[in-house]
């Protein structure tokens, strides 16, 4: 179902596109930024909202805090604003101090995506970013096609350019999922099978080291609640204002995370076939918006400021190429104040390891 959600400045519409049934996973995506504003699941109680989002379009204009946006061209930052590529040095806007963030000023999630195909379990959305958008070189085309599929939401991201150019697309929901904001997110419990993370400077871009998780609050290879693993402070975390960092999945991950709110008892597992994943614990929300509470980001995707950093996975996509990047958001229900363990039978039970075919 598709409904118009407000107007831009220019007058373009801005439509909201529901997803799901009443008996399953429900979700509203916005064609401005491709939003996803809602995202609710049935739970043993009734429905739990388990996405922050605002109440109408001029609460996301702008939309500092990336409240649920297709982030692109380049998710995550970009030490100083520029990079080299093929002997020459690109410029880009500078949208955070000096340095640039989720790509840049506008980025994708404050554009108007054309809607290119819409039915009741799938939206496409199209997205043209032209030559020196935001100082990038090369014309990208975008798709994101977003898929429900039984307890799960798919997002899957095609790119192509015609000219060499970096490319790292992730997404930035907020997910509490104890759909109540007057439950603090760093009270769900999380499993991140990442070995290694990559510490930052006082700009937040990482200095370069790869290091290993262990005996730092980073490490979430067991389940554990948020607020208790950063006990005691760290220098990281200091540094962040609490977690927002890069964890380097280890090669042999089975997802990318798992959450789990004892409140409600919903529980989400992402997987992805990105290599990383920003967590970010919501802290920028406080002043903003402090009426939504917190929500917790996990990002997948590839490593920040990769196109300075020879040392990282490469971020270029080349003409003739196409860049892919799926993430799947699966969800089970137990029982309120649950266990872990019985939180991720269900999840075993409904919502399978891997990617669909």
């Amino acid at each position: 179902m598709l409904r118009e959600f407000g107007r831009l400045d220019d007058g373009r519409s801005v439509h909201a596109i529901a997803l799901g049934g009443a008996s399953g996973l429900q979700a509203e995506i916005l064609s401005y930024g491709g939003v996803l504003r809602q995202l609710s699941v049935p739970g043993p109680t009734g429905r739990v909202s388990v996405v922050l989002g605002h109440a109408d379009l001029a609460a996301y204009q702008p939309n500092e805090d990336y409240l649920g946006i297709l982030v692109g061209r380049f998710g995550n930052r970009i030490a100083r604003s520029r990079f080299a590529l093929d002997g020459r040095e690109h410029l880009l806007s500078a949208n955070e101090g000096r340095n640039h963030l989720h790509g840049g000023h506008l980025g994708f999630g404050r554009h108007l995506w054309r809607i290119s195909e819409s039915a009741a379990d799938r939206l496409v959305l199209e997205h043209r970013s032209p030559a020196g958008d935001e100082g990038y070189p090369g014309t990208l085309d975008v798709a994101a096609s977003f898929r429900l599929d039984g307890d799960c939401l798919e997002l899957a991201y095609t790119a192509t350019t015609d000219a060499p150019t970096p490319v790292n697309l992730t997404h930035h929901p907020y997910f509490n999922l104890a759909g109540d904001a007057a439950v603090p997110a760093a009270r769900q419990w999380l499993r991140v099978p990442a070995d290694r993370y990559l510490p930052v400077d006082r700009e937040l871009i990482p200095t370069g080291e790869i290091a290993s998780v262990a005996a730092t609050p980073f490490d979430f290879r067991q389940p554990a609640m948020i607020e208790r693993n950063a006990r005691p402070p760290h220098e990281q975390i200091v540094r962040g204002r609490g977690y927002d960092h890069c964890l380097v999945l280890a090669n042999d991950a089975d997802c990318v995370a798992e959450l789990y709110s004892p409140h409600s008892g919903v529980a989400m597992r992402i997987v992805s076939d990105a290599p990383a994943v920003q967590f970010y614990e919501g802290q920028g929300l406080d002043a903003r918006h402090p009426h939504l509470g917190r929500g917790v980001c996990l990002e997948p995707q590839g490593f920040p400021d990769a196109p300075n950093r020879l040392e990282f996975p490469g971020a270029i996509l080349q003409p003739g190429e196409t860049y892919r990047r799926r993430i799947r958001y699966c969800f089970a229900a137990v029982p309120p104040h649950s266990d872990w363990n019985d939180a991720i039978a269900a999840l075993n039970r409904c919502a399978p390891e891997g990617l669909a075919p």
